[in-house]
């Protein structure tokens, strides 16, 4: 590899479909560095040899690769339609346990369908942490993306609940006590304190057994999820006794095959089905959340979120050892938010690997996503076609992208989006080069726009009518402040006292050009008072006015912004430094907002009013 010349090093790379240069997000040209290529290639390593244990599925490429025909396109909204985006974690009630659960899904959708005329509700990823002390906060990161988090289960709508005595629903009382307690203040959500109630309580559950029909639909969902259930609970049982990260395992149980005759009989076998059987409970919830929403009139109900990867020592990438790549990292290049790139620790498929094995494991994740929603959004679509690879040890902005075949693993979207009668949404912000969009809104993916980063060439904002039609408009994401945070500044202001801006006070004074152009183009269409300053909640409502004024066929409200939050759920780039994806729903001063108070918000529905206001073009 050091012995080759720089034209051998880039006729390597592109072969393999590495990229050599790219244009950053000032539409300037950058060549990647020669070391990053050499990593990136040698981690490539020879083309794979067909693997004996997982043939290639030359039928599902075939099938997937074809699924560009009308017949095999998703649908796309025949008129517009508005939702909350929320993190379903910090939507909490008088009933839950310091946590949002699929109770409270449903029953924010009713209230949303029924009496503000809600089309869906967009929720961020519900995949599953590690079942042990202590518990990731981040839903982009988890250790599986097929399955859910038990932390998002209610314990009180279990069937098996209802069979215990009056000592035990006690027992499950005093766990939940404090916790309910906790959902009435601001203070961060702590998932340890969650789950270890949440464990104890559904170990006591699981302890009373399951009538004859309950045991016959727990069977028949063990046999419609097979081989990946089992992977996933198996991983469950070993990580409690050997930790959560299975590159610290003993050598056996490094492979699935052979952890598989550990977990199939005695303790490590009664704790697999206790995990398989956590899966099936969240399977009946999360079914009735969106069974709730249709009935309140939603017309699309349920949104799921498709995170981009998963923890590299977790249960998919375990199972899937053989489709990932060691040694590397997916992020993103810096952009104007991110000036120093990100890095998300997590691995990515072996292009070629993947295409060998006809995209199916990317299938399995969207039809699981799709099973009880009416929608997927697609965290970073753009990595269905290449993504940014940052060799191990390198910082974030040495990276290079690296193509896969669009066709086939878009075409896995595709298809199993239109098998559900679904629609599928691609998270597409960033640095996105045009042919990117082009090609997915032919194979009816919508795209993503955000106010905040919606431009004209001239860097101002993008005006209404130059909006597309065919996508998710939102004025701002979980990554960046609620409008309220950006008015007062905290956008610069935090992430200058963490360390994320080279130049701070060149950014504030930006962030102070766009606001002051936001607040021109607003009052030019007559969404706020020319020459007078106007507050938060009044500069809030205008941005969804203005969004109704798009083209946009949906249109995502967030909740956060709805109650006047000026809180960031997370700041990139940062681990440790910031209390990411454990920030609760409040309101302007600070104080909690539960789901019972939403109601009586006067803020969220003047917003609700504005974004509602005008019909799309």
């Amino acid at each position: 590899m050091e012995c080759m010349t720089d034209s051998e090093l880039i006729s390597r790379a592109e072969a393999l479909g590495v990229s050599v240069s790219y244009v950053h997000w000032r539409r300037e040209r950058v060549d990647v560095p020669k070391d990053t290529l050499r990593a990136i290639i040698e981690a490539l390593g020879e083309p794979p040899a067909p693997q004996p244990h997982r043939p290639p599925d030359q039928k599902a490429a075939s099938s997937y690769a074809e699924a560009g025909r009308a017949s095999r396109l998703p649908d796309v909204p025949h008129q517009r339609a508005w939702g909350f985006t929320v993190q379903l974690y910090s939507v909490r009630s008088r009933r839950s346990w310091g946590h949002g659960d699929l109770h409270d899904l449903a029953d924010l959708a009713r209230w949303s369908g029924r009496h503000l005329g809600a089309g869906f509700i967009l929720i961020n990823p519900l995949h599953a942490p590690e079942p042990t002390l202590p518990v990731s906060n981040s839903p982009y990161r988890p250790m599986t993306r097929r399955y859910l988090s038990p932390l998002y289960l209610r314990i009180e709508d279990l069937p098996e609940y209802h069979q215990l005595n009056l000592a035990q629903r006690e027992y499950i009382d005093e766990l939940a006590g404090p916790l309910r307690a906790a959902s009435s203040t601001p203070d961060l959500i702590d998932r340890d304190a969650v789950w270890e109630a949440k464990r104890r309580a559904l170990e006591l559950v699981y302890s009373v057994g399951q009538t004859p029909e309950r045991k016959e639909r727990f069977r028949r969902f063990l046999d419609r999820d097979g081989a990946d259930l089992e992977a996933w609970a198996s991983w469950c049982a070993l990580a409690e006794v050997h930790g959560p990260d299975w590159r610290d395992w003993p050598a056996d149980l490094a492979d699935p095959r052979q952890a598989a005759a550990k977990t199939a009989r005695g303790p490590l076998s009664e704790r697999a089905g206790f995990h398989a059987w956590l899966q099936w409970l969240l399977d009946e919830q999360l079914a009735e959340a969106q069974r709730a929403a249709r009935a309140a009139g939603l017309s699309i109900g349920v949104i799921s979120d498709l995170a981009v990867g998963v923890h590299p020592g977790g249960a998919d990438a375990w199972a899937h050892q053989e489709l990932l790549v060691p040694g590397m990292s997916v992020g993103a290049p810096p952009d104007g938010f991110n000036q120093r790139g990100q890095d998300w620790s997590q691995p990515p498929w072996h292009p070629q690997r993947l295409a060998a094995s006809g995209a199916r494991p990317l299938a399995d994740l969207f039809r699981a996503a799709l099973r009880h929603a009416g929608g997927v959004r697609v965290d970073h679509v753009m990595g269905l076609m290449r993504l940014w690879w940052i060799p191990e040890g390198m910082p974030a902005d040495r990276g290079a992208y690296v193509s896969y075949d669009h066709r086939l693993t878009v075409g896995a979207l595709t298809a199993e989006a239109a098998s559900a009668g679904a629609l599928a949404i691609g998270e597409d912000l960033g640095t996105v080069e045009p042919w990117i969009r082009r090609y997915l809104a032919g194979q009816h993916v919508l795209g993503t726009e955000m106010a905040w980063f919606a431009r004209e060439p001239d860097g101002s904002p993008l005006r209404p009518q130059h909006w597309r039609r065919d996508c998710m408009a939102t004025v701002g994401t979980h990554d960046v402040p609620t409008i309220s945070g950006f008015v007062s500044g905290d956008q610069v202001t935090v992430r200058a006292q963490l360390g994320l801006l080279k130049e701070p006070e060149g950014e504030r004074k930006a962030s102070e050009l766009m606001l002051s152009a936001w607040r021109d183009l607003l009052a030019a269409e007559g969404l706020l008072q020319p020459r007078r300053q106007a507050s938060a909640d009044e500069f809030t409502v205008a941005m969804y006015g203005f969004l109704a004024r798009t083209p946009a066929m949906l249109i995502g409200i967030s909740l956060a912004d709805a109650v006047g939050d000026r809180r960031m759920q997370n700041v990139p780039g940062t681990s440790y430094e910031y209390p990411n994806w454990r920030v609760p729903l409040c309101d302007r001063e600070g104080k909690a907002v539960l789901l019972e108070d939403l109601p009586d918000f006067r803020l969220l529905r003047a917003v609700v009013s504005a974004a509602t206001a005008g019909p799309a073009r």
